[in-house]
């Protein structure tokens, strides 16, 4: 398994590789620390002077460049560096710009000025190159990137989640929430992951387990998808999402949009947070709810985390089948007790069998996804719901990812498992003309 040093060498390979400079200019190192407070003089100089009417955004930025730099002996490699820093700054997200633009990387941690952590291949490496000036910067940066978007950070709004428009989600928060100063976390939409293909490849799966699923969709089954942060629920759901057929009218329910579906009647709803006045919150439960009213045949909420649960069974339980949901718990049966949890706090005094019926009649399919030590995710467990046993919902293995050590490189070994078993949803796609006698051939 690769270091976290050769993973962040190999990192700020890539991003020089998208630079043009002239290699003359590489018998001097460039000082960070000279570029950095240069940087800080020119942005403020920005900051606190007015643009003249007769002069462009681009020439001011330009002259104010030569104002600041014109007693300083620096060479071409560092002269476009703090061009590059200043253009990223006016017309980008500052010093993530190039972060945002750099497909190695998957996450973007910003825990202080100079504490930036990026997500390489599945491993969090510091990455030192990158920096702010200081606290405010970062609180400007997050407002650049999210008031375009409709959002809004301060004092009175100290916490703000958004997606970008590449479908990357942002998550920021500022003091007096946040005791160590403003805090940024950027989970980027996968451009590696668009399709089962791509995770078949990847190892997440196997083309069984892919073809199993892909039925499960088909035949309208009710699926949750299970697993912790970042192990990739949301790049599952949307894969699984691209088997429901074109014809067929979809809802998508989310906090932040990052589902990205191709079918034609697609109607995506996204929250609203409370505005100034504390007033017009819109949750996803009240999305669910209204989804109903709609004529759906497929609903699609992005996670389900609370009273919002019960409207989701209660939909599945309705006729509205094909639903597919995901939810944060470590294993297929933390996730049933996750849910049974969940009902409960919509304080309606149902006595717990009746709850575990209702999950036992409304789930079909639970997905697990793990994102294991070596960094690598895989879909660990595939279980259906068989019935209910002893007062607790019965789940039944289909298909598993079994460990059985490390390697001599850090790689977690082991192999995807398909039990010697014939599942009961199998009958249900066996009468819609899904066969998968290669798979449970009797």
């Amino acid at each position: 398994m690769k270091s976290n040093n050769t993973l962040l060498n190999e990192f700020n390979v890539k991003k020089r590789e998208k630079e043009v400079v002239d290699v003359k200019d590489y018998d001097v190192i460039p000082d960070k620390e000279k570029l950095d407070a240069l940087r800080a003089s020119i942005v403020q100089n920005l900051i606190n002077n007015q643009i003249p009417d007769n002069v462009s955004l681009e020439q001011y930025i330009n002259d104010e460049i030569d104002n600041v730099l014109e007693d300083y002996d620096l060479g071409s490699l560092e002269r476009n560096h703090i061009c590059n820093l200043i253009q990223n700054e006016i017309n980008g997200y500052g010093p993530l710009t190039d972060l945002l633009n750099n497909d190695a990387v998957d996450e973007i941690m910003v825990n202080g000025t100079n504490d930036i952590y990026v997500e390489v291949d599945g491993k969090l490496v510091k990455d030192e190159s990158v920096s702010f000036i200081n606290n405010d910067h970062i609180i400007r940066t997050i407002q650049r990137i999210v008031q375009p978007l409709g959002r809004t950070i301060d004092a009175v709004n100290p916490m703000v989640d958004a997606r970008l428009r590449d479908g990357s989600r942002l998550n920021a928060i500022i003091p007096p929430l946040s005791l160590t100063g403003p805090v940024i976390t950027i989970r980027k939409f996968s451009k590696k992951m668009n399709s089962v293909d791509d995770l078949i490849r990847m190892g997440t799966l196997t083309a069984n387990m892919a073809l199993f699923l892909q039925a499960c969709v088909r035949a309208k089954l009710n699926i949750i998808i299970s697993g912790g942060t970042g192990t990739g629920k949301t790049t599952l759901l949307n894969i699984l999402s691209g088997f429901i057929d074109d014809e067929e009218r979809i809802i998508t329910i989310e906090d932040a949009a990052e589902l990205k579906l191709h079918q034609s009647h697609v109607i995506s709803l996204e929250t609203r947070m409370v505005n100034y006045e504390g007033e017009g919150e819109i949750t996803i439960r009240d999305l669910v709810r209204n989804s109903l009213r709609m004529r759906p045949d497929r609903i699609i909420v992005g996670e389900v985390r609370g009273k919002e649960s019960f409207d989701m069974l209660q939909a599945m339980n309705t006729g509205h089948e094909g639903s597919i949901t995901t939810l944060h718990a470590n294993s297929p049966e933390d996730a049933i007790n996750r849910l049974e949890t969940m009902m409960l706090m919509n304080d309606m005094e149902l006595p717990v069998y009746a709850i575990r019926n209702y999950i036992e009649k409304a789930i079909d399919i639970v997905i697990q996804i793990e994102r294991l030590s070596d960094g690598k995710r895989k879909v660990t467990s595939i279980s259906e719901v068989v019935g209910i046993k002893n007062d607790k919902v019965c789940l039944k293995e289909i298909f598993s990812f079994k460990e059985n050590g490390i390697s001599d490189q850090g790689n977690v070994r082991g192999e995807f498992v398909v039990y010697k078993y014939i599942p009961k949803v199998y009958d249900r796609m066996k009468r819609k003309g899904i066969i998968l006698d290669n798979i449970f051939g009797e």
